[in-house]
């Protein structure tokens, strides 16, 4: 038997076979592009905001009335939760001892900013806070300065851009003490936030921030708004004892009794990146699932393909057994036939799901990891999708009468 000599008739055999051929590789491509691209993204997707959560640091957590992912019918339970208001903001911050680097924060999206004969897309995110929420999310200042405890007590209309807002807005002068419009409101620019880049597709730098009682005043009903807390310890050690004081005293604020559960999320690095993994490995299963259909479709394919291939090469097969072919000879060859067919496929269906990966983490903004264990996945699978759906053709082959293969017509 030998060897290339079988790879070279299954490479024939696509060749002369061009759209048959073409149709089995399709589906194998399709099965291995869908488990590629699904564990590229995934992978990828999973890093970024593992990293993203590591930017915001071990020792910060946050407070809100739902959880960041919400997945089935979970949500019932969290609707009917009373919002997180300023003045249980206001009571928390009074009440914590474990630390003083506490912060509330809400925000809109699709909000208008505008300046003198200049307006920016109605995409940009308003966000009303407190000084502490710059050092709580290591939010970074350019030019200018942060929000101070004086500016809120005081009462200002400041407001601190991001770098897209300030490119539409500012190209050619500095924005610092320039008034920009957001709906009917004044606000004066005392800072612009370092640029961050986009994460999952989303700009970090399209913001702007502003104090929180002129969000609550200008853009959004203080009683019906529903705040996010973030906490930072002030140290990794002191986070667990933190996270149990703030429940403790959230409980105690928002009356809960005793015996009933946080009407309350407190979401840490550890629960967000949980919850993320929950959805993302919701979502594979499904692209896993699609992928191994496919393949398995491909596989009956293959085998059609084979058994189609075998009926053709009858009187071949009994030339060969005619000069002294092995059975286990003839048998091999079919094998590796099919192999070198499924790893056609196979490549073809890693290089397409690379390179939508790739595409997609472009559009997206995210670094694509490449799955070096998916890709030696893909070709382990496509060499038992050979052997598995090839062994029925192979096994018939080997069985042929010599005398009655010569004599088929």
């Amino acid at each position: 038997m030998n060897i290339l000599e079988s790879i070279y008739l299954a490479l024939d055999s696509v060749r002369v076979n061009k759209l048959r051929a073409f149709l089995t590789l399709l589906s194998i491509s399709i099965g291995v592009f869908a488990l590629m691209g699904t564990g590229a993204l995934i992978k990828s997707i999973d890093n970024a905001v593992t990293n993203e959560m590591i930017t915001l640091g071990e020792n910060t957590f946050s407070i809100k009335r739902m959880p960041s992912i919400v997945t089935g019918n979970t949500w019932r339970k969290y609707r009917n939760r009373k919002p997180i208001t300023y003045s249980q903001l206001k009571e928390l911050k009074k009440t914590m001892t474990s630390t003083s680097f506490i912060s509330g924060f809400s925000s809109s999206s699709f909000n208008t900013i505008k300046f003198l004969n200049y307006s920016t897309d109605p995409d940009v995110n308003l966000i009303g806070t407190d000084e502490e929420y710059f050092y709580n999310n290591n939010i970074a200042i350019s030019q200018g300065r942060a929000l101070t405890n004086e500016d809120l007590q005081t009462n200002k209309n400041f407001a601190i851009i991001g770098n897209d807002v300030k490119v539409k807005l500012f190209e050619n002068i500095s924005p610092l003490n320039k008034t920009i419009r957001i709906k009917n409101q004044n606000f004066v620019v005392i800072g612009i936030i370092e640029p961050k880049g986009a994460i999952l597709g989303q700009s970090q730098d399209n913001q702007v921030i502003i104090p929180l009682q002129h969000f609550l005043k200008y853009f959004s009903n203080e009683w019906e708004e529903s705040l996010t807390i973030t906490i930072k310890s002030l140290s990794r050690e002191d986070l667990a004892g933190t996270v149990n004081e703030s429940i403790g005293l959230m409980r105690l604020i928002r009356q809960d009794k005793p015996g009933q559960e946080n009407s309350f999320e407190v979401e840490t690095n550890e629960t967000i990146n949980e919850q993320f993994g929950q959805l993302t490995g919701f979502l594979g299963f499904f692209g896993y699932a699609s992928g191994f259909i496919a393949l398995i479709a491909a596989g009956v394919g293959i085998m059609n393909i084979m058994l189609v291939s075998v009926k053709e090469r009858t009187r071949e097969i009994g030339v060969r057994k005619a000069v002294g072919a092995r059975n286990s000879w003839i048998l091999w060859q079919f094998i590796i036939e099919t192999i070198t067919l499924c790893q056609i496929g196979g490549i073809i269906g890693i290089v397409l799901g690379l390179v939508s990966s790739v595409a997609l983490g472009g559009l997206i903004n995210i670094q694509i990891i490449i799955p070096t264990g998916w890709v030696i996945g893909s070709i382990i699978i496509c060499t038992l999708l050979g052997l598995i759906f090839g062994a029925f053709p192979a096994w018939k082959a080997s069985r042929l009468n010599p005398i009655d293969a010569l004599r088929y017509e």
